[in-house]
């Protein structure tokens, strides 16, 4: 397996992918964790992201797309991978594109998981994070046993700030518009695979496993 997901902030990428890799046995490549890794490296690559990230901008299209692209010459990536936050746009497409040529190793599936903007901006407006060790948790689906207080260590459990209303929809918006053209371009090339991710977390990984089975190649899953 091959594959990248793609799905606005809130769709629960995080969760499958985890999910994912398990059963499937490849990496979870998050550029997010790239970014953190190379930040801490020293390489010059490394020193040009930290600069970047250190000035709080965000970081240019060559350099993610350089990481990406040292991160797959690794030996764990031969017999594939998952790409988690990459690409964001069309010329991270072609850069990929052109990178998985190069090693003959096209992408089986590109899975793009649906979920309603209410349910995201619910999920999103009602997640609480632990200050101290970082636990996740919702004021509906799953509060801590005590209001305030982390199950885990006891520190204390708040609201992100950018997880209001308001700025969340900000996101859904800008997520929209730069994941729209990426859909087109999967679409047309035979790789997309939609899933509805309005289900339960199990519901949602059954359907990605079904989406990314190896016999499921060519052609846009509905």
């Amino acid at each position: 397996m091959r594959a990248v997901f793609l799905g606005p902030p809130g769709a629960g990428k995080g969760t499958q992918a985890k999910r994912l890799v398990q059963v499937r046995g490849v990496p979870h490549l998050s550029t997010g964790d790239m970014l953190r890794a190379a930040r801490a490296s020293g390489t010059p690559l490394g020193e040009q992201a930290r600069a970047v990230m250190d000035a709080g901008e965000l970081v240019p299209d060559a350099v993610v797309d350089a990481l990406v692209e040292e991160r797959l010459r690794q030996p764990d990536t031969r017999d594939g991978f998952l790409l988690d936050g990459y690409p964001r746009t069309i010329n991270q497409a072609l850069a990929l594109s052109r990178v998985l040529a190069k090693r003959l190793t096209p992408l089986t599936a590109v899975v793009l998981i649906e979920v309603d903007e209410e349910a995201l901006v619910a999920r999103i407006t009602g997640r609480r994070s632990c200050t101290q060790c970082g636990a996740v948790y919702h004021v509906k689906a799953s509060p801590p046993a005590i209001e305030g207080i982390c199950d885990l260590c006891g520190g204390r459990v708040e609201q992100r700030v950018d997880d209001n209303e308001a700025l969340v929809r900000e996101r859904l918006r800008v997520y929209h518009e730069s994941t729209e053209a990426l859909v087109d371009h999967y679409g047309a090339q035979g790789h997309l695979r939609r899933v509805n991710g309005n289900g339960s977390i199990d519901e949602v990984a059954e359907a990605i496993l079904e989406a990314t089975a190896p016999e499921d190649v060519g052609g846009e899953r509905a």
